[in-house]
């Protein structure tokens, strides 16, 4: 007998919340369940969540009979650094997607890991929500969808823009080595929300992508900069936030004590990020989070936002002709994007102007989604257009229970997708501004099945 639960199995259980079944399920290989540190991290997430815990022995995906029971919402996989291999990141988004017969992710899952167990404990702890108000990143982002913020361009040295809050974006002359200024804006700026992109690996992030600037760099579990003098620069920061390195290779894989996402998670205050675990190329699965997250501001969680853009990959592979090179794109970035944090830690934008409304009403069974164009004809198009495989994201809404027998009764010339967790509608691209867009279906509520 575990003092979390009752041994079934070969997975451990514990009561749960209702939503998806028991909403919350902690998936912990026997070994870290074994080790006091860590286990107080599963302990954690099972006071916090109300977690049902499962363990598996050897391979992850043995814990998928017992997801497959469960059904939950959110899913943790807890996980010392040295058992988070990049086969472990694609393992967990194949087994995700094999709770139901659709070919979309089944819950909003995360690894959460850190440069030891305190740091994840501290990560497993926080509940207080984040409302991102301050960005800052290495490469161009929209700043009008934020109450602040300041990038600095790796294409263009010495190329700024900030806003003030309140403001409107200003290009300014920045610093010929941005190294100082960007370790600053974790450190005394605080940003809630870090982006970058450019050349990476695992043990570094290069900021200039097209001429000569400093680097990241980590030691022991901290991050440094180090600028083109030489000079480091340490990074300890504590506010929580989020890291999006949308662009670049190899910084959500982890190859030992030194990789670069467990400095992110200790040292520089992360408690949620995602990451490439390969070289990135094609970019659809890390750029695309920005299209839902940061341009769409206070729509989702960072969580929410992910998993939105996963459905659009799997989406596109499924119901649109492709061309060879954009079919082996999606498919090399499909499972190596790593989600790393508690899936259930709320982290949002800021609620700004959003270029349509979107609303899902419910009355006994009958669905209505609704989407209201506000930008006039331009209200589908890019917000921001830099990196890679940017705008065209479909529009989603997620359920906030399972849905079955599903029958769409109106918009069917729309071409939406009604999976038992989503509404997804092909964005339109050309917008007509007067027009509601609108789907009609009918539905049940699916009950998770009997464990």
């Amino acid at each position: 007998m575990n003092k979390l639960g009752i041994l079934l199995a070969g997975a451990i259980f514990t009561a749960g919340a209702v939503g998806f079944g028991a909403d919350y399920a902690a998936v912990v290989s026997r070994k870290t369940n074994g080790n006091a540190e860590w286990q107080r991290v599963v302990e954690a997430l099972v006071q916090q969540h109300h977690a049902t815990v499962v363990t598996y022995e050897s391979s992850v995906t043995e814990a998928l009979p017992a997801l497959r029971r469960q059904f939950p919402r959110y899913v943790c996989f807890v996980a010392q650094p040295a058992e988070v291999s990049r086969e472990f990141v694609a393992a967990v988004h194949r087994m995700t997607r094999q709770f139901d017969d659709d070919p979309y992710t089944d819950c909003f899952w995360g690894i959460l890991t850190g440069y030891n167990a305190a740091n994840t404990l501290r990560i497993a702890r926080w509940q207080k929500p984040l409302v991102v108000h301050k960005v800052a990143g290495g490469t161009d982002v929209a700043l009008p969808m934020c109450d602040e913020g300041v990038w600095y361009c790796e294409l263009n040295q010495g190329r700024m823009v900030k806003k003030e809050k309140r403001g409107a974006p200003q290009e300014l002359k920045g610093p010929a080595d941005t190294t100082e200024a960007l370790v600053k804006t974790l450190t005394d700026y605080q940003a809630d929300l870090f982006v970058t992109s450019g050349h990476a690996t695992e043990h570094d992030w290069q900021i200039g992508y097209r001429y000569r600037n400093g680097q990241f760099r980590c030691e022991n579990g901290v991050l440094y900069g180090l600028d083109t003098q030489g000079r480091r620069h340490p990074i300890q920061s504590r506010n929580p936030k989020l890291y999006l390195p949308v662009g670049n290779c190899l910084m959500g894989h982890i190859d030992g004590p030194d990789a670069m996402a467990l400095a992110f998670l200790n040292s520089g205050g992360v408690n949620q990020m995602i990451g490439y675990t390969v070289t990135s190329w094609y970019g659809y699965a890390g750029w695309g989070c920005l299209d839902y997250f940061l341009e769409q501001p206070g729509r989702y969680t960072f969580a929410e936002a992910f998993f939105a853009n996963q459905a659009a990959l799997i989406h596109r592979l499924q119901s649109t002709p492709l061309s060879q090179a954009d079919k082996e794109g999606l498919l090399y970035d499909r499972d190596t994007v790593a989600f790393y944090g508690d899936p259930a830690w709320e982290a949002r934008m800021a609620d700004h102007d959003r270029a349509w409304d979107q609303k899902l009403l419910e009355h006994k069974g009958e669905f209505t989604f609704e989407i209201r164009p506000r930008w006039g004809a331009k209200s589908f198009a890019p917000v921001n257009t830099n990196g890679s495989q940017r705008g065209g994201r479909p529009i989603i809404e997620f359920f906030a229970h399972r849905l079955k027998n599903i029958t769409v009764t109106e918009g069917q010339d729309l071409q939406p997708v009604v999976s038992s967790k989503f509404v997804l509608v092909p964005n339109p691209g050309r917008c007509d501004p007067n027009r509601v867009y609108r789907i009609r279906f009918r539905a049940d509520r699916a009950e998770a099945p009997p464990r």
